[in-house]
């Protein structure tokens, strides 16, 4: 077949494609206008909704760091003397429910955000702060149950702490035991253990703390948790004065 039959054929077939094409889409018009506007919409609202998002995140940040700021704002001792326009709370107590207000403020407005999804967690560590244990249990649980896994440990080793100082043990010891199993960041295997054994042994169930210890001190020999339980094992070691070398 010559060069000149193949550049007809070629012709001839990206003619009969064209047109059919535009039969198609003539036959279809209703169909490819209404396909098109859909796509366009969806474009557009995901557009919107990324600057939607970004502004909301953008002041949840602003506003989660007013709320840091107040938290974290010195106390002034009695007669202590204050330099103009510095803010100070006069207790722990005082300074808590203040930034609680701020953090809950930041939560309920921004809670799809991340600042607003941690400012939950702070709400319930100020609760705590202020003395109102049922709320900052509330709070705590909300964000246990989250999906961000290094909050959400936080938020449980906030919780059993809390369990621990309401006499709730077991609770505790749970939470303690599902931290130890799924290990994060933000509360490592070692860091959950030893507060497990911490309160094994205020309960008097030295032996299970023992245990706890021993197994530290095998698994991370040279790492913080291992050596803190190494302590924990032979006390009178750690703090014995090194003997001097002849």
């Amino acid at each position: 077949m010559d060069q000149q039959t193949k550049a007809a054929l070629k012709k001839d077939t990206f003619v009969s494609t064209t047109t059919h094409g535009l039969e198609w889409a003539s036959e279809n018009r209703q169909t490819v206008v209404v396909t098109g506007a859909v796509l366009l919409v969806a474009i557009l609202v995901a557009v919107v909704g990324a600057v939607v998002y970004n502004n909301r995140s953008n002041a949840a940040s602003v506003a989660f760091g007013v709320a840091m700021q107040a938290y974290q704002t010195p106390l002034a001792q009695a007669g202590q003397e204050v330099p103009a326009g510095v803010k100070t709370y006069s207790s722990t107590v005082e300074r808590a429910k203040a930034a609680n207000a701020l953090f809950q403020a930041v939560a309920d407005q921004y809670g799809m955000t991340p600042d607003g999804r941690t400012a939950r967690y702070f709400v319930g560590l100020t609760d705590i702060e202020a003395g109102d244990n049922r709320q900052a249990e509330e709070a705590l649980k909300k964000v246990a149950g989250g999906w961000n896994g290094n909050l959400a440990a936080l938020a449980k080793f906030a919780l059993a702490q809390l369990y621990r100082d309401t006499g709730r043990g077991p609770q505790a010891i749970d939470l303690y035991n599902q931290l130890s199993a799924k290990p994060t960041t933000t509360i490592p295997y070692g860091i959950a253990q030893l507060q497990l054994a911490s309160l094994y042994e205020s309960e008097g169930k030295t032996d299970d703390a023992r245990k706890i210890y021993a197994s530290l001190k095998d698994k991370d020999a040279k790492g913080p948790a291992g050596m803190l339980a190494a302590e924990k094992l032979n006390p009178s070691s750690a703090s014995a004065p090194a003997v001097p070398q002849q």
